[in-house]
């Protein structure tokens, strides 16, 4: 499937095709895909006061939705490419809305726990068919400024969510599980305004893993999913979990204050996003990749070097520009490495290896300051210095290396 062609001179914001229903389906796709963290977070010191629960076994709330994705993404992919977008975004959709909605009746913390992990399936590969649908649909300057704008869109949920979510539980603490049924009306309108992507002729199941383990041995295949996993290792362990500590413990905010700085990132992120499709036509999406993790390194060296928190929410803008080019780059070099056969297959991997860093950051981090440093928080100040240090060095030298390939 390919909608209409682009005018020569649509570029930007004028290259979206704003009527179209795939377009909306893409971006509530993806808005549903984000909301499953931001929007609980806010409610998770109450349900750890009426389950009464440990700090760390509230925690799980979060890591019982994130886990299904590191295993389960690749096989959505999978299937997805062998039987289409629809018949498996769909599913998903309701899957998440359904169980999401019901944690609002859960009468103990372990049903709670069980019906996240559902959730997690759901929403294990709803944005990661988002931006499959990208790449099977679009082209060029449009794919470019599509892939912009969902990233945008994916970070301005990230910053409402939280207003929302507590917003939500100021009402009651179950409110805002039942704000995800909207995924099941997003399902509703996906399985009316959704064409199915022309398919390609159909492999067998043998082939098509050959194919997709020769993708996944190639060196820039294996080079943008790790860019993937350190990008994510660090968003999570030193920005979403080493931050908040050491703004607490150092600068004594509370959660509110800390909330309005870590959502400089989000805005940043998502005003970046937005001006994609032209950010594009300035550099290749290799070099965009490595510009965005010096842009990240650099952040955290700002940080590391914050006198006051307003400091460290301008340093905060820095990591929100960093992300919002690094990680559109990133999917648009993963979905055109690939043929549409084995796009949503290695999405998966993508997403796959998403949810890993996400896992592994927060855990390293922290772990690593308790272990080798006798005050936690210099031991999170040294992590900030080092990772700021090897992320800005690493994107300066990749981007070395890929101009000069570029240039060859």
């Amino acid at each position: 499937m390919s909608e209409e062609p682009l005018g020569d001179a649509e570029t930007g914001l004028a290259a979206i095709p704003w009527r179209s229903g795939t377009l909306h389906v893409i971006l509530f796709s993806s808005l549903v895909g984000v909301m499953g963290v931001s929007l609980v977070s806010p409610v998770l010191p109450e349900l750890r006061n009426i389950f009464e629960v440990t700090d760390a076994q509230v925690g799980l709330v979060i890591t019982a939705y994130t886990v299904p994705g590191i295993f389960i993404t690749p096989f959505v992919g999978l299937v997805a490419d062998r039987f289409g977008r629809r018949r498996v975004l769909v599913p998903l959709l309701f899957l998440f809305g359904i169980a999401g909605a019901a944690i609002a009746f859960a009468r103990t913390f372990d049903e709670i726990l069980l019906l996240r992990f559902v959730q997690g399936i759901g929403a294990s590969a709803l944005v990661t068919l988002a931006i499959t649908l990208i790449g099977d649909v679009y082209d060029g300057a449009r794919r470019d400024a599509v892939m912009g704008l969902n990233g945008s869109t994916i970070g301005s949920g990230a910053a409402i969510y939280p207003i929302v979510g507590g917003a939500l539980a100021a009402i009651r603490w179950s409110t805002p599980f039942l704000f995800f049924a909207v995924a099941i009306l997003v399902g509703l309108y996906a399985l009316l305004a959704l064409d199915e992507p022309a398919e390609a002729e159909s492999t067998g199941l043998r082939t098509y893993l050959g194919s997709l383990r020769e993708v996944l041995l190639l060196p820039r295949a294996i080079a943008l999913l790790g860019a993937i996993f350190l990008l994510f290792v660090v968003f999570y362990g030193a920005i979403l979990t080493t931050l908040p500590l050491v703004l607490n413990d150092e600068f004594g905010l509370d959660s509110a204050r800390i909330g309005l700085l870590l959502a400089m990132v989000a805005v940043a992120s998502a005003t970046t996003s937005s001006q994609y499709g032209r950010i594009s036509e300035w550099r290749s999406a290799s070099e965009l990749v490595a510009l965005g993790f010096v842009a990240n390194g650099l952040s955290l060296l700002c940080v590391w070097l914050s006198p006051s928190p307003a400091a460290v929410g301008a340093s905060l803008l820095l990591f929100g520009v960093g992300l919002g080019i690094a990680v559109p780059s990133l999917d648009t070099a993963i979905i055109t490495i690939v043929s549409a056969q084995l796009r949503a297959g290695m999405m998966g991997m993508r997403t796959s290896m998403l949810r890993l860093g996400q896992t592994v950051g927060p855990i390293a981090f922290t772990f690593t300051a308790d272990r080798l440093f006798a005050e936690s928080l210099v031991g999170y100040r040294v992590l900030l210095l080092s990772a700021g240090t090897v992320v800005t060095v690493s994107g300066a030298i990749a981007y070395l290396v890929v101009r000069v390939g570029e240039r060859g």
